[in-house]
């Protein structure tokens, strides 16, 4: 007998009582992965942002790109943007409070006077530093329940999962298509 899923988390929304009417189509959050991951996403990043905002005046939109720019000193807001999913208009304020903090400079790239490049001053490296290892115990403590193993399991599931956003978002554009076709396209 296979194992029973996991209960969802207590703020869950509770299953309908079906007995009074017809039966409605209702996700079941108990193995509706998109909620889980969200639900982990929108609660770490809440707590993460709290901590930096209270030590280090920053928020955890500054923290991912500041993380970024350790790895790679100098990137465009638009590598940023296709990176970590955030749209032009987040990556444009951040890099405008990060410029006015010191944590950044941001020049034209000499090749493509329309791409605007970010480059990570000392300022920014030393706030990275500091934030570090307190990031690194918020992961050490979400994955304590995780044997070594099921933290290298995990990451390679997560890592298969994000290779396969194009194909979910494959998957809405052919359904929207086919099911609601003036469905207005937005840029995004």
């Amino acid at each position: 007998m296979p194992p029973s899923p996991s209960p969802p988390p207590a703020d869950a929304p509770a299953a309908p009582d079906l007995a009074a009417g017809a039966a409605r189509k209702t996700v079941d959050l108990r193995n509706y992965a998109p909620a889980y991951l969200s639900w982990i996403s929108n609660k770490l990043s809440r707590g993460a942002s709290q901590a930096y905002l209270a030590a280090f005046d920053v928020g955890i939109e500054v923290w991912r790109i500041l993380v970024l720019l350790a790895i790679e000193p100098a990137l465009s807001a638009q590598h940023i943007c296709r990176v970590m999913g955030m749209d032009k208009a987040q990556v444009s304020r951040c890099f405008k409070s990060m410029q006015a903090k010191g944590l950044i400079r941001v020049a034209l790239d000499p090749r493509d006077g329309r791409l605007r490049i970010a480059s990570i001053t000392p300022a920014g490296r030393e706030l990275h530093d500091s934030i570090y290892d307190l990031a690194l115990e918020r992961e050490r403590a979400l994955l304590s329940g995780l044997s070594a193993e099921e933290r290298a399991q995990l990451l390679r599931l997560l890592h298969k999962v994000h290779d396969s956003l194009g194909l979910a978002e494959e998957a809405t554009r052919d359904f929207l298509a086919a099911h609601h076709p003036g469905a207005r396209r937005r840029r995004g």
